[in-house]
Protein backbone atom coordinates (compact mmCIF):
# COMPACT_ATOMS: atom_id res chain seq x y z
CA UNK A 1 0.00 0.00 0.00
CA UNK A 2 1.33 3.66 -0.77
CA UNK A 3 1.15 6.46 0.40
CA UNK A 4 -2.54 7.44 1.44
CA UNK A 5 -2.25 11.52 2.40
CA UNK A 6 -1.22 13.94 0.83
CA UNK A 7 2.53 15.29 0.89
CA UNK A 8 3.54 18.03 2.82
CA UNK A 9 3.79 21.59 0.79
CA UNK A 10 7.46 21.48 1.68
CA UNK A 11 7.76 17.67 0.68
CA UNK A 12 6.34 17.69 -2.38
CA UNK A 13 8.68 20.79 -3.07
CA UNK A 14 11.64 18.87 -2.38
CA UNK A 15 10.38 16.10 -4.44
CA UNK A 16 9.54 18.34 -7.62
CA UNK A 17 13.41 19.59 -7.33
CA UNK A 18 14.84 16.80 -6.68
CA UNK A 19 13.43 15.14 -9.77
CA UNK A 20 14.87 18.00 -12.17
CA UNK A 21 17.85 18.06 -10.67
CA UNK A 22 17.79 14.22 -11.29
CA UNK A 23 17.32 14.84 -14.94
CA UNK A 24 19.81 17.30 -15.24
CA UNK A 25 22.06 15.01 -13.53
CA UNK A 26 21.18 12.18 -15.38
CA UNK A 27 21.82 13.66 -19.05
CA UNK A 28 25.47 14.18 -17.57
CA UNK A 29 25.69 10.90 -16.07
CA UNK A 30 24.69 8.98 -19.59
CA UNK A 31 26.52 11.81 -21.82
CA UNK A 32 30.15 11.51 -20.08
CA UNK A 33 31.22 14.00 -17.93
CA UNK A 34 34.09 16.31 -17.25
CA UNK A 35 35.66 16.24 -13.65
CA UNK A 36 37.86 19.09 -11.61
CA UNK A 37 38.83 18.16 -8.14
CA UNK A 38 38.08 20.85 -5.15
CA UNK A 39 40.80 21.97 -2.72
CA UNK A 40 39.61 19.29 -0.41
CA UNK A 41 40.61 16.56 -3.22
CA UNK A 42 36.68 15.79 -4.06
CA UNK A 43 35.55 15.54 -7.64
CA UNK A 44 33.05 18.27 -9.04
CA UNK A 45 31.32 17.99 -12.43
CA UNK A 46 29.13 20.53 -14.05
CA UNK A 47 26.23 18.55 -13.36
CA UNK A 48 26.83 19.02 -9.66
CA UNK A 49 26.54 22.96 -9.76
CA UNK A 50 23.24 22.79 -12.74
CA UNK A 51 21.48 20.43 -10.18
CA UNK A 52 21.73 22.15 -7.03
CA UNK A 53 21.03 25.77 -9.10
CA UNK A 54 17.87 24.10 -10.20
CA UNK A 55 16.93 22.88 -6.75
CA UNK A 56 17.19 26.24 -5.15
CA UNK A 57 15.58 27.91 -8.25
CA UNK A 58 11.99 25.21 -7.46
CA UNK A 59 12.44 25.87 -3.88
CA UNK A 60 13.35 29.53 -3.81
CA UNK A 61 9.84 30.13 -5.82
CA UNK A 62 7.85 27.92 -3.31
CA UNK A 63 9.31 29.43 -0.25
CA UNK A 64 10.92 32.18 -0.80
CA UNK A 65 12.30 33.50 3.13
CA UNK A 66 13.75 30.15 3.39
CA UNK A 67 17.37 29.92 3.02
CA UNK A 68 19.88 27.25 1.39
CA UNK A 69 23.55 25.12 2.56
CA UNK A 70 23.92 23.45 -0.20
CA UNK A 71 27.22 21.38 -1.11
CA UNK A 72 28.34 23.31 -3.89
CA UNK A 73 27.36 27.26 -3.24
CA UNK A 74 27.48 27.30 0.68
CA UNK A 75 24.94 29.04 2.70
CA UNK A 76 22.62 31.65 1.57
CA UNK A 77 19.50 33.92 3.52
CA UNK A 78 17.81 32.27 6.84
CA UNK A 79 20.03 29.75 8.73
CA UNK A 80 16.53 28.73 11.04
CA UNK A 81 14.63 27.72 8.19
CA UNK A 82 17.14 26.12 5.25
CA UNK A 83 16.90 23.90 2.77
CA UNK A 84 20.62 21.49 3.22
CA UNK A 85 21.13 20.31 -0.30
CA UNK A 86 23.61 17.41 -1.95
CA UNK A 87 23.15 17.94 -5.47
CA UNK A 88 24.99 14.49 -6.31
CA UNK A 89 25.57 11.98 -3.39
CA UNK A 90 28.62 9.89 -4.33
CA UNK A 91 30.31 11.67 -7.08
CA UNK A 92 32.68 9.37 -7.96
CA UNK A 93 30.23 6.62 -8.48
CA UNK A 94 28.62 8.92 -10.75
CA UNK A 95 31.86 9.85 -12.61
CA UNK A 96 32.65 6.20 -13.04
CA UNK A 97 29.32 5.28 -13.97
CA UNK A 98 28.58 2.90 -11.18
CA UNK A 99 24.08 3.63 -10.34
CA UNK A 100 25.06 4.31 -6.77
CA UNK A 101 24.49 8.20 -6.37
CA UNK A 102 21.29 10.33 -5.08
CA UNK A 103 19.91 13.30 -5.15
CA UNK A 104 19.69 14.72 -1.29
CA UNK A 105 17.36 17.64 -0.15
CA UNK A 106 16.78 17.94 3.21
CA UNK A 107 14.31 20.93 5.59
CA UNK A 108 16.42 22.01 8.45
CA UNK A 109 13.87 24.24 10.75
CA UNK A 110 15.34 25.73 14.04
CA UNK A 111 17.70 23.38 14.46
CA UNK A 112 16.27 20.01 13.69
CA UNK A 113 16.04 18.14 10.30
CA UNK A 114 11.91 17.87 9.57
CA UNK A 115 11.99 16.67 5.93
CA UNK A 116 13.98 14.46 3.46
CA UNK A 117 14.12 13.60 -0.20
CA UNK A 118 16.41 10.95 -1.42
CA UNK A 119 16.42 10.83 -5.38
CA UNK A 120 18.52 8.09 -7.54
CA UNK A 121 17.73 9.16 -10.93
CA UNK A 122 19.69 5.84 -11.89
CA UNK A 123 17.61 3.89 -10.84
CA UNK A 124 14.22 5.79 -10.44
CA UNK A 125 14.52 4.83 -6.49
CA UNK A 126 12.55 8.19 -4.43
CA UNK A 127 12.98 8.07 -0.18
CA UNK A 128 10.51 10.51 1.62
CA UNK A 129 10.08 10.95 4.79
CA UNK A 130 8.44 13.94 6.92
CA UNK A 131 8.68 14.11 10.70
CA UNK A 132 5.76 12.19 12.37
CA UNK A 133 4.60 10.98 8.70
CA UNK A 134 6.69 7.95 8.08
CA UNK A 135 9.18 6.77 5.81
CA UNK A 136 8.60 5.82 2.47
CA UNK A 137 10.39 4.50 -1.14
CA UNK A 138 8.21 4.62 -4.46
CA UNK A 139 5.33 5.45 -1.91
CA UNK A 140 5.51 2.24 -0.12
CA UNK A 141 5.98 2.89 3.86
CA UNK A 142 9.32 1.13 5.15
CA UNK A 143 10.38 -0.06 8.25
CA UNK A 144 13.61 -0.77 10.15
CA UNK A 145 14.37 -4.38 10.93
CA UNK A 146 13.42 -6.21 14.67
CA UNK A 147 17.14 -7.63 14.46
CA UNK A 148 18.16 -7.56 18.25
CA UNK A 149 20.84 -9.62 18.52
CA UNK A 150 24.40 -7.86 17.05
CA UNK A 151 25.85 -11.70 15.99
CA UNK A 152 22.66 -11.40 13.43
CA UNK A 153 23.18 -8.28 12.62
CA UNK A 154 24.40 -7.07 8.96
CA UNK A 155 27.04 -4.42 9.23
CA UNK A 156 27.33 -1.22 6.71
CA UNK A 157 30.52 0.58 5.90
CA UNK A 158 31.67 2.82 3.15
CA UNK A 159 35.49 3.90 2.93
CA UNK A 160 37.66 2.00 5.30
CA UNK A 161 40.91 4.13 4.94
CA UNK A 162 38.96 7.26 6.24
CA UNK A 163 37.75 5.26 9.13
CA UNK A 164 41.73 4.26 9.98
CA UNK A 165 42.86 7.54 9.44
CA UNK A 166 40.16 9.28 11.75
CA UNK A 167 41.35 6.57 14.53
CA UNK A 168 38.50 4.29 14.61
CA UNK A 169 39.71 1.20 13.34
CA UNK A 170 39.88 -0.46 16.40
CA UNK A 171 36.02 0.37 17.28
CA UNK A 172 35.28 -1.01 14.17
CA UNK A 173 36.75 -4.05 13.98
CA UNK A 174 35.13 -4.71 17.43
CA UNK A 175 31.95 -4.09 15.54
CA UNK A 176 32.86 -6.53 12.58
CA UNK A 177 33.58 -9.40 15.03
CA UNK A 178 30.63 -8.60 16.94
CA UNK A 179 27.95 -8.91 14.01
CA UNK A 180 26.94 -11.07 11.20
CA UNK A 181 28.46 -10.44 8.21
CA UNK A 182 29.56 -6.98 6.65
CA UNK A 183 29.17 -5.20 3.63
CA UNK A 184 30.40 -2.06 1.94
CA UNK A 185 27.69 -0.33 0.09
CA UNK A 186 28.55 3.62 1.46
CA UNK A 187 26.93 7.24 0.82
CA UNK A 188 23.20 6.79 0.63
CA UNK A 189 22.64 3.66 -0.15
CA UNK A 190 23.75 1.91 2.77
CA UNK A 191 21.09 4.38 4.83
CA UNK A 192 18.00 3.14 2.14
CA UNK A 193 18.69 -0.85 2.99
CA UNK A 194 18.88 0.56 6.73
CA UNK A 195 15.84 2.24 6.58
CA UNK A 196 14.17 -0.93 4.49
CA UNK A 197 15.36 -3.25 6.92
CA UNK A 198 17.75 -5.00 4.72
CA UNK A 199 21.29 -4.31 7.47
CA UNK A 200 21.28 -3.05 10.88
CA UNK A 201 24.11 -0.80 11.52
CA UNK A 202 25.96 1.65 9.76
CA UNK A 203 28.89 3.52 9.96
CA UNK A 204 30.47 6.42 8.40
CA UNK A 205 33.61 9.39 8.66
CA UNK A 206 33.85 12.59 6.61
CA UNK A 207 30.87 13.08 6.10
CA UNK A 208 29.44 17.30 5.56
CA UNK A 209 25.69 18.13 6.98
CA UNK A 210 24.38 17.71 3.45
CA UNK A 211 25.63 14.03 3.39
CA UNK A 212 23.61 13.89 6.86
CA UNK A 213 20.87 15.57 6.81
CA UNK A 214 18.05 13.59 4.20
CA UNK A 215 18.80 10.42 6.05
CA UNK A 216 19.18 10.82 9.36
CA UNK A 217 14.86 11.96 8.93
CA UNK A 218 14.54 8.75 6.74
CA UNK A 219 16.36 6.92 9.10
CA UNK A 220 14.53 8.35 12.06
CA UNK A 221 10.97 8.16 10.40
CA UNK A 222 11.61 4.09 9.32
CA UNK A 223 11.54 3.49 12.88
CA UNK A 224 15.67 3.72 13.62
CA UNK A 225 18.06 6.11 15.26
CA UNK A 226 21.40 8.32 14.02
CA UNK A 227 23.77 9.89 15.59
CA UNK A 228 27.70 10.50 16.06
CA UNK A 229 29.77 8.25 17.36
CA UNK A 230 29.28 9.90 20.93
CA UNK A 231 25.52 9.40 20.78
CA UNK A 232 23.94 12.91 19.89
CA UNK A 233 21.03 13.26 17.27
CA UNK A 234 23.80 15.79 15.11
CA UNK A 235 24.21 16.47 11.68
CA UNK A 236 27.17 18.23 12.34
CA UNK A 237 29.98 16.34 13.76
CA UNK A 238 31.05 14.33 10.54
CA UNK A 239 31.27 11.10 11.94
CA UNK A 240 27.76 9.04 11.75
CA UNK A 241 26.82 5.83 13.22
CA UNK A 242 23.14 4.61 12.08
CA UNK A 243 21.30 1.26 13.33
CA UNK A 244 17.41 0.13 13.49
CA UNK A 245 17.36 1.39 17.40
CA UNK A 246 17.52 -1.73 19.02
CA UNK A 247 21.25 -2.47 18.11
CA UNK A 248 22.40 1.74 18.61
CA UNK A 249 23.50 1.46 22.44
CA UNK A 250 25.84 -1.89 21.93
CA UNK A 251 27.31 -0.36 18.82
CA UNK A 252 27.92 2.75 19.95
CA UNK A 253 30.23 0.44 23.21
CA UNK A 254 31.60 -0.84 20.43
CA UNK A 255 32.99 1.44 18.69
CA UNK A 256 33.69 3.14 21.75
CA UNK A 257 36.19 0.51 23.44
CA UNK A 258 33.54 -1.07 25.46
Amino acid sequence: MGRLTPMHPALAAAVEAARAAGEIALRYYHGGVEVMIKPDQTPVTEADRQAEQAITAILGRAFPDWGFLGEEFGEAGSTETRWIIDPIDGTKNFVRGIPVWAVLIALEERGEVTTGVVHNPATGDLFTARRGEGAFVNGRPIRVSDCNRMKEATLLHSGLPLLRAEGWWEGFLRLVDASYRTRGFGDYYGYGLLAEGKAEVYVEVDLKPWDIAAVKILVEEAGGRLSDFSGRATIYDGRVLASNGRLHDEALRLLNGG
